[in-house]
């Protein structure tokens, strides 16, 4: 974990989820492969899945590895990828689903911004056990420019009804801390990939380190390694709806 560089205040925690709260690595790239090798006849490179699958959204990934096809075919094999990844086992990365719920039960507004579908999301979080803790969702069928565009989270604050300044967000990639950084959110580094000079407070591999405090106040406070104080989530704004 890098060290932090600031302490902040927010009234919302906002999650990505594959990568941060669903163990989806493997699947998506394993979707997306099997598309190549049946409609291309080839394997993906490492650099196509690095650039164009993880944290883009699916119509980027499809126009982009599949440009030769016409609309009706990349139709054909986008939908062959969302079979697989919206019928997948899925694990929860370690601790997510205890950070949410402890979130949840500490009265923190909280919501989801992710490059899937309902039926993925709802497939995945009832896995994991935190979809009724994750009453506000921005998919990628709601906005018209996905991450790393910054419209998926500034479409979450204003559901929120904050200013993105006082929204924490939590992502894994590149394209997704981009996304929350350009619309004006803090953003905490989830994972292996370097994310250091992408505008991020901080880096963890994992919620196993991260927890949440309540004081006397009920305010509460979001600690990582073991007790240094990141975020303090001190202007409580309840539950909002999707």
């Amino acid at each position: 974990m890098s060290s932090p560089v600031q302490r902040v205040t927010a009234g919302a925690v906002v999650f990505d989820m594959d990568g941060v709260l669903i163990d989806s690595r493997s699947v998506i790239e394993f979707a997306w492969r099997e598309a190549a090798r049946e409609y291309l006849a080839r394997d993906l490179t490492e650099e196509e899945v690095r650039d164009h699958v993880h944290g883009r959204n699916g119509s980027h990934t499809v126009a982009t590895l599949f440009p030769g096809f016409d609309e009706q075919r990349q139709r054909e094999i986008w939908r062959h990828v969302d079979r697989i990844e919206e019928t997948a086992p899925y694990e929860a990365i370690a601790g997510a689903a205890e950070f949410v719920l402890a979130l949840a039960d500490a009265g923190t507004a909280l919501a989801l911004v992710t490059s899937s579908w309902p039926a993925k999301i709802d497939h995945a979080l009832d896995i994991i056990g935190v979809r009724a803790a994750l009453p506000v969702v921005v998919h990628r069928d709601e906005v018209s420019r996905g991450k790393p565009h910054p419209e998926p989270y500034l479409t979450a604050c204003s559901r929120l009804g904050l200013p993105p300044g006082e929204v924490v967000v939590f992502e894994d990639s590149v394209s997704g801390v981009r996304s929350a950084v350009d619309a004006g959110a803090w953003c905490v580094g989830v994972g292996s990939e370097d994310l250091s000079d992408t505008g991020v407070l901080l880096t963890v591999p994992d919620f196993t380190g991260v927890s949440v405090r309540i004081d006397e106040q009920s305010t509460a406070t979001v600690l990582v390694d073991g007790g240094i104080p990141v975020v303090d989530l001190s202007r409580r704004v309840g539950s909002a709806n999707a």
